[in-house]
Order: C-alpha cells, then structure tokens, then sequence
C-alpha cells in the first residue's frame, strides 16, 4: 500500500465514524420511540380484553 492510498482509507474510515456518530443518535431514538409503542398498544390491549374502564 502507497501513502496516497493509506492517507486516502484513513480519510475515508474518517468521514464513515463521522456519519455514524451523526446517525446513531436517531438510530437510538427510533428504536426507543418503538419500544414505547409496543408497550402501550400492550397496555391499551390488556385494559380492552380487562374491561378495565377509566377512573380519571
């Protein structure tokens, strides 16, 4: 391998971590806001098949 071309992976690893510390932040948000989701159509299905009412 040339230095051009161990100067030219190294930049190119560079921009890739860059993108992913960019991305990962959503990534994680994405994947909370569907956990949230599951669990609440959980607690809105159990409450249905209960016939748990509202009680304020």
């Amino acid at each position: 391998m040339t230095s051009a071309q161990t100067q030219g992976l190294i930049a190119m690893l560079t921009v890739l971590a860059i993108f992913v510390l960019l991305i990962l932040p959503s990534v994680i948000g994405i994947v909370h806001d569907k956990r949230v989701d599951r669990q609440i159509r959980k607690a809105h299905e159990y409450r249905t098949a209960r016939g748990a009412t509202r009680t304020v």
